[in-house]
Parts: structure tokens; C-alpha cells; sequence
């Protein structure tokens, strides 16, 4: 299928206490749903996913990062996401504990969560399904993920790298 490729930034961030930031959409795509903050990469300025990243930190939670205060932890492969693009996405963990939660932004609203609430969110589907789970099982490592959707609307998933910080590789997605 012939349609534009995106590229984006997620930024997993957390708190002293170990939970997550997460920003209730505002917009689409997925609005009134709860994501990492990001955003596109400025690809016809030459901007680079870290560069965007850091960028994307500022705009969204006046948050001051360089690329080594990031950990690419996963990159994703969204073939036509709704029909409308492809997306490569980037997603990092920001290294930099947040001190205080960030003030509301035009994309939405932001909220602190403990690891184990993420599941009971309203949450994109491609999220719930395994981005989550590969950024918790790679967290500190590194994974790459292509998702592809049927004609149903059905996602198939391939693990194309698993790097978990212990233990033995994924090998499979089920």
C-alpha cells in the first residue's frame, strides 16, 4: 500500500517513585487516549529522532534533555496505521527523573502512573497489545517491532531484535 512514512519520538519518562508520565490525548491520533508524550520527527529539516526527541521534551514538558540523557529502547514499524501512513517509531527512555508533573499542553493533559495501573488505562490498541509489554520485558536493552494490519483490522506482529537487559531473548510474539 502506497502511503507517507512518519517518524516519532516516544518518551518514556518517569518520577523518583518510579512511575510513568503518561499524556491523556487531546487530539488525534489517539485522542482521549493515554500515551507517551512525543512527536514527529522535523524529517524535511534533517532533524534526527534524538534531535526530535529532545525537542519534543522541551515543547511538551519544558523538560532540558540531550541525546545521551536518552536510551533507545525500541524502534516500531507501524505499516499503514489507520489507513492513513506508515510510522517509524522511536521509543526512549528519558534518563533525567522528573521532579514535578508538567503543567497541561495544547496535546493534552498529563498524569503520573505506577507501573502495574498502566493496563487498566484507556490505551491505544498497538500499545496494549505489545508496547507495553516489550518496553517493560526491554527496558535498559533494546527491541525493534513491525506491526502489520489486515484487511480486518487485525495486527500482526514480528519481532525483528530483542536485546532484554537479562535473561534470554524473545523470540517470538504469540
Amino acid at each position: 500500500m502506497v502511503l507517507p512514512h512518519r517518524i516519532a519520538t516516544l518518551l518514556y519518562c518517569f518520577n523518583h517513585r518510579g512511575e510513568v508520565l503518561l499524556l491523556k490525548r487531546a487530539r488525534q491520533p489517539n485522542q482521549n487516549l493515554w500515551s507517551p508524550c512525543g512527536g514527529k520527527v522535523d524529517i524535511d529539516a534533517g532533524e534526527s529522532p534524538y534531535a526530535g526527541a529532545c525537542r519534543e521534551a522541551m515543547e511538551e514538558i519544558e523538560l532540558r534533555i540531550v541525546p545521551s540523557d536518552l536510551h533507545l529502547t525500541g524502534l516500531v514499524s507501524e505499516e499503514g496505521y489507520e489507513g492513513t501512513a506508515h510510522w517509524l517509531m522511536f521509543l526512549f527512555e528519558v534518563k533525567p527523573r522528573l521532579e514535578t508533573l508538567p503543567k497541561p499542553h495544547p496535546e493534552g493533559v498529563f498524569e503520573f502512573f505506577a507501573p502495574e495501573t498502566i493496563g487498566s488505562l484507556d490505551l491505544p490498541s498497538t500499545d496494549r497489545e505489545r508496547l507495553w509489554p516489550l518496553f517493560w520485558a526491554h527496558r535498559g536493552g533494546f527491541f525493534a517491532v513491525q506491526c502489520r494490519v489486515d484487511s480486518k483490522g487485525k495486527n500482526h506482529w514480528t519481532l525483528e531484535e530483542s536485546l532484554p537487559v537479562s535473561g534470554a531473548p524473545l523470540t517470538h510474539l504469540e
